[in-house]
C-alpha cells in the first residue's frame, strides 16, 4: 500500500482507536443495547420506559402516578384475527428466565361492555399468546384464560369474580403455562388453567404484555394496573 495513503487511513481512524483504548483503560464500557433482566418489579409510577413498548399506542389513553398505569380501553380486539387493540404494552423476557419464570400484575377495573377486559399476557405476537384477565362475560365480571395460535382461539375457564380488583398470574415452566388469580389481591391463589406455550412457526422471543381492549366509546373507564412482578424460578 502507498504509505502516504496508509498514513491518511490510519490518521482518521486513529480518534476512533484511542477513544476506545481510552474507555477500556477508565472502565468505561461501550453503549449497548440493555438486555431485560431475569426479574423484575414494575409499579409504573413513571412512564414505561425501555425495555418496555407501546404496541399501536394512543398517548393520550394512558397515564402514570401514585396508583400506577391506567389505561383507557378503547374499541378493538386482540383476541382472533382482527389484532387491532390499542396500547398494548410488551417487554421481552430474558433468556436466562424464559423457561421458568413466575408473572404477577394487580390489576381494577369496572368493566360494562361485553368482553371489556384488561389482560396480563405471555405474548410472542399479536396472534400467537395465552392471557389470564379480568373480563365482562354476559354481564358477570369474570376471570378468563385462553390461549391463541395463528389467530385460533381456546378460552380454558370463565371464573366469576365478586370483586374488582384482582391479582393474576402465570407461571412458566418450560413449554407449560399456568394461570392463577386471587380475588381482592390476597388469599388463596386460585388455579385458572394450564396450557403449552403457543409458539409462531418461526420461533420468537416471548414477552410480558399488558393488554386493554374491547372498551366501548359511549361508557370508557381506565383500567389500573399497580404492580408487576417477574420471578425467575429455580
Amino acid at each position: 500500500m502507498n504509505f502516504r495513503l496508509w498514513h491518511r487511513i490510519f490518521q482518521a481512524s486513529a480518534p476512533t482507536v484511542t477513544g476506545l483504548a481510552l474507555a477500556g483503560v477508565m472502565g468505561i464500557q461501550p453503549a449497548v443495547a440493555a438486555e431485560p433482566e431475569a426479574g423484575f418489579t414494575e409499579n409504573f409510577t413513571a412512564a414505561p420506559a425501555a425495555p418496555w413498548k407501546w404496541i399501536r399506542e394512543n398517548r393520550d389513553a394512558w397515564r402514570v402516578g401514585k396508583q400506577g398505569l391506567e389505561v383507557r380501553i378503547e374499541p378493538g380486539n386482540m383476541w382472533g384475527p382482527a389484532n387491532n387493540g390499542k396500547n398494548v404494552l410488551v417487554r421481552p423476557v430474558s433468556p436466562l428466565a424464559a423457561g421458568s419464570l413466575e408473572i404477577t400484575a394487580t390489576v381494577k377495573n369496572q368493566p360494562t361492555g361485553q368482553y371489556e377486559q384488561t389482560d396480563l399476557v405471555w405474548y410472542f405476537n399479536d396472534s400467537h399468546m395465552v392471557k389470564i384477565g379480568q373480563e365482562m362475560v354476559d354481564g358477570k365480571l369474570s376471570v378468563v384464560m385462553g390461549r391463541e395460535k395463528r389467530d385460533q382461539t381456546r378460552t380454558m375457564g370463565i371464573y366469576p369474580l365478586a370483586i374488582a380488583l384482582v391479582k393474576l398470574r402465570l407461571v412458566v415452566r418450560g413449554d407449560k403455562i399456568s394461570g392463577e388469580y386471587q380475588p381482592g389481591g390476597e388469599g388463596p391463589w386460585l388455579p385458572a388453567g394450564t396450557t403449552t406455550a403457543p409458539l409462531p412457526a418461526a420461533g420468537g422471543q416471548p414477552h410480558i404484555a399488558l393488554m386493554f381492549y374491547q372498551g366501548t366509546v359511549e361508557t370508557p373507564h381506565w383500567s389500573q394496573v399497580s404492580e408487576l412482578k417477574a420471578v425467575p424460578r429455580p
